[in-house]
């Protein structure tokens, strides 16, 4: 079992609110590492290539190579909880200029 690190970006099954399906994707650790070993689950948010869409709350990621992405890719304020059983495998983690940017759009959204 992996328990990711916030900031982290891991390969999940993402759960899609319109399909009864979840495909394998990469996504975001917002939770601590004490928190999801703790409670066997992780907070994460979702990472895509967004072409063809646009959130208020996107954050383009400048350094999607240190993360572990191949093609220019977000985040995207689609939270969801996951069993750390489910967690396929850790492809990179969010350098510290896009950790920084993360912090302040969910400081804005959330007011924490």
């Amino acid at each position: 079992m992996l328990i990711c690190e916030a900031g982290d970006v891991a390969i999940v099954p993402f759960p899609f609110t319109d399909m009864a399906v979840a495909k394998p994707r990469p996504a975001l650790a917002l939770s601590s590492q004490k928190a999801n070993g703790e409670s066997g689950n992780t907070i994460f948010a979702m990472i895509t290539t967004a072409a063809r869409s646009h959130w208020p709350t996107d954050v383009p990621l400048a350094d999607a190579e240190t993360a572990g992405l191949t093609a220019a890719s977000l985040v995207r304020l689609k939270l969801f909880t996951l069993d750390n059983r489910l967690v396929s495998r850790k492809i990179g983690a969010l350098s510290p200029r896009d950790r920084g940017a993360v912090r302040k759009m969910l400081r804005a959204v959330v007011g924490v």
